[in-house]
């Protein structure tokens, strides 16, 4: 079984308000402890520098860090591309079935939010398809135009893409941030959820500034 990042002593090491990125801060993030560079992945446009968010909807770290995501991403400039995948794990294949739904539907943006908060607060396991089909349900979505393109070739294609370029980053873990077929960095390795959002800020400077030269 693949593992979630921020295991509980790590976790409780990031609630102090000063993080190992914020102490490093002066120097810069450092290639090796606060992101890693990756072999080349392709982007989907090399004109727009890439953000992605590889996630799963049970994370609980992941939702802690949806607030302030939400946040960043409003302030993020627009030869910036962002987009959020979620993490094909042996555990998370029916929670990533229902993300690619919702984006065929075109309500992921919509309904998202509702899922983290059935699983996160209302202890929800979201893991059949008739209480996922409750939930969209209630959002005003069909339920048999759901259940439909929950079983499409179309969600199962854009699923085992998703699993492709996961393996691509070499990724084992959620959150994580891959940049622009770069680099990747997450809130572990960077020292907590604001520190991690700072990485993928300097790291997009810094593609910015490569493509200026």
């Amino acid at each position: 079984m693949r593992r979630v990042f921020l295991k509980n002593s790590i976790a409780a090491a990031l609630a102090t308000s000063i993080s190992p990125f914020a102490l490093a801060q002066a120097n810069g993030p450092r290639e090796g402890q606060h992101y890693r560079r990756v072999d080349a992945v392709p982007t989907d446009n090399p004109k727009k520098i890439e953000v992605i968010e590889f996630f799963w909807y049970g994370c609980n770290h992941c939702f802690s860090l949806e607030a302030s995501l939400n946040d960043w991403v409003k302030k993020l400039g627009p030869d910036v591309d962002f987009r959020k995948e979620h993490v094909g794990f042996p555990q998370a294949i029916k929670h990533q079935q229902l993300f690619f739904t919702l984006k065929a539907l075109g309500v992921d943006a919509q309904v998202s939010p509702q899922v983290f908060e059935a699983i996160h607060k209302e202890r929800k396991m979201l893991s059949q398809i008739s209480d996922m089909a409750d939930l969209v349900v209630k959002n005003g979505i069909d339920r048999k135009k759901f259940m439909d393109t929950f079983d499409s070739f179309s969600v199962k294609t854009r699923m085992r893409n998703s699993v492709n370029l996961a393996d691509k980053y070499k990724i084992d873990g959620v959150p994580l941030f891959a940049i622009n077929g770069k680099f990747v960095t997450a809130p572990s390795m960077a020292g907590g959820n604001g520190a991690a959002l700072q990485v993928v800020d300097l790291l997009i400077g810094q593609e910015r500034s490569g493509r200026k030269g």
